[in-house]
């Protein structure tokens, strides 16, 4: 068996470079949303943007687009939600997300069928990287970056004491329906990897295994694009060789080495 063949095509190799720069990504917002107790959020973005997936199927527009719109629209509702009602965020989100899912199921009962584009939209394959899938990627990362950078000490007193936060006048709100839009244009991008439904692994569970052993912010982004990026290239690998679907492969070696490294958790966390 020669192992090295899955690097001779040019889908593969492709195919590794996403999910590298995803994992990148990911570990960028995923540290905020592992830090803040926000994991919940992941999973109800990777659901509420299908109306917007759907909406752009049906009008023959761009996937990727449609579902940025839906991500946003969801976390400012959720932001407005919360701020309104007066309800804790956990449930303002189970509301917004469990409406858009709905509206998505009954727009996707109006589509007269399905095609390839749309299913691998919801189901994810990695080995379907384009080109201008890694480019836009890549701004992505360097946008969700310089973002986090600039407004990182802000987001941190807004994070752990937030009373502070606005005892000295920053914008509570902003900041945080910020983040939640950030969050939702990174599940909106591993949703091209994996589907909708699994894109909360790469968004979680690389994090949550880098916090097992991280004492600093900077160490855990770090740690954690690492392990996602071996993950990655791992579960890829497999796959190859397993014949199997490369998402979900990826999400289960993810998976398997959190609960590896589980018993090795620093007892003095972050």
């Amino acid at each position: 068996m020669d192992f090295l063949e899955p690097f001779h095509y040019a889908f593969f190799l492709r195919g590794l470079l996403g999910v590298a720069l995803v994992s990148v990504l990911c570990a960028m917002i995923g540290t905020w949303v592992v830090l803040r107790g926000l994991s919940y959020i992941g999973d109800a973005m990777s659901h509420a943007v299908l109306p917007g997936i759907v909406g752009a199927f049906l009008l023959r527009g761009n996937l990727l687009l449609g579902a940025l719109a839906a991500a946003i629209i969801t976390a400012l509702g959720i932001g407005a939600v919360g701020r309104r009602s007066g309800l804790k965020q956990d449930s303002a989100i189970g509301i917004v997300f469990v409406g858009m899912f709905a509206l998505g199921l009954v727009m996707l009962s109006r589509a007269p069928t399905y095609t390839n584009d749309l299913a691998n939209f919801l189901i994810g394959n990695p080995l379907g990287v384009t080109a201008s899938d890694l480019w836009s990627t890549l701004i992505a990362t360097l946008v969700v970056g310089g973002v986090l950078t600039f407004i990182q000490k802000e987001l941190l007193l807004v994070s752990f004491d937030p009373t502070e936060a606005r005892a000295v006048g920053l914008p509570v709100g902003r900041l945080n329906n910020l983040l939640l839009i950030l969050i939702g244009l990174v599940v909106v991008l591993t949703v091209q990897l994996v589907g909708t439904t699994l894109s909360v692994s790469l968004l979680i569970t690389s994090s949550a295994t880098a916090r097992l052993r991280s004492r600093s912010l900077r160490g855990m982004m770090l740690a954690a694009a690492v392990i996602g990026a071996l993950c990655g290239t791992l579960g890829l690998y497999l796959s190859y060789f397993l014949d199997t679907a490369p998402g979900p492969t990826i999400v289960l070696v993810n998976t398997l080495t959190f609960l590896l490294a589980l018993p090795f958790r620093r007892k003095e966390g972050l």
